[in-house]
């Protein structure tokens, strides 16, 4: 079965359905600019754009650059405009969208739950931690397969400014830094993350994966195994997707029985 997942950034929005049952995009996403500034009737409208792309009618899963309660309020707004806090996420897409069931959560969290359930986390025991580098640093915290939600290890303090301001992909690019400049600050970061939380894994993701051969075998010092996301930039999308069947607005692909262990499939009871 197929449900369609959004994937809001601070530079751009997008979309697709998605094949739960191959854990993938059913189809090419298609993108459109977070319109400046990203208040919530702009960003409304670019949802509204590429769902309508593709002629969509069922449930929307869509993530959010923020902390999201209860699958639709927006408590954070660190990388889009700060009239979202407090804004029912859930609601106001799902009335721009015509009335379609509208599910939302934080964006990292929704990658993380894609590569726990079909990529580089797969089958992972133990604290996993998902890292997304880009606009900003979007965190989502494992143990034993289960979510822990919001957890926004990116504005964790590093020497003296929150840590996405000094190692995510848009710092590398505004400093202009080079791969092994840019390297050092995120093992910094790493070696922070993993003195509080003692992770046996990190994925990395965010759109910079796709060029982890380029920086992680330079990064030193970190004893947590370090792999790149193998969903990539689309693991927002399909995570988001994913969410929508475990939240129970839609059912569950065929041959899952609704267990939310290992492979990350859901939150467990109390945290969606």
């Amino acid at each position: 079965m197929q449900i369609f997942g959004v994937d809001i950034g601070g530079s751009g929005i997008k979309g697709a359905p998605v094949d739960l049952e191959r854990g993938d995009l059913a189809q090419e996403r298609h993108k459109v600019l977070t319109p400046q500034p990203s208040t919530p009737d702009g960003v409304a409208d670019g949802v509204r754009e590429v769902v309508r792309h593709f002629d969509w009618t069922g449930p929307v899963g869509v993530t959010f650059p923020g902390v999201v309660t209860g699958g639709s309020t927006v408590r954070t707004a660190a990388n889009v405009d700060k009239s979202w806090i407090g804004v029912d996420a859930a609601a106001l897409l799902s009335e721009r969208l015509d009335g379609l069931p509208v599910t939302v959560l934080n964006d990292a969290d929704a990658a993380g739950v894609a590569e726990m359930r079909g990529g580089a986390g797969r089958g992972r025991t133990g604290t996993v931690i998902m890292l997304t580098f880009g606009t900003g640093i979007g965190s989502a915290l494992f143990t034993d397969g289960h979510l822990v939600p919001n957890t926004e290890l990116g504005h964790l303090e590093l020497h003296g400014h929150d840590a996405e301001k000094r190692a995510s992909t848009k710092a590398k690019e505004d400093h202009d830094l080079s791969w092994e400049h840019w390297a050092r600050r995120v093992q910094k970061y790493l070696t922070h993350v993993e003195m509080l939380f003692s992770p046996e894994l990190f994925i990395i993701g965010g759109g910079i994966s796709r060029k982890a051969h380029k920086f992680l075998p330079l990064i030193e010092g970190v004893r947590a195994e370090m792999v790149p996301a193998e969903l990539r930039n689309n693991a927002g999308i399909v995570g988001a997707a994913m969410r929508v069947s475990a939240s129970g607005k839609a059912p569950a692909p065929a041959g899952d029985d609704g267990d939310d262990g290992a492979e990350g499939w859901a939150e467990p009871e109390g945290l969606a």
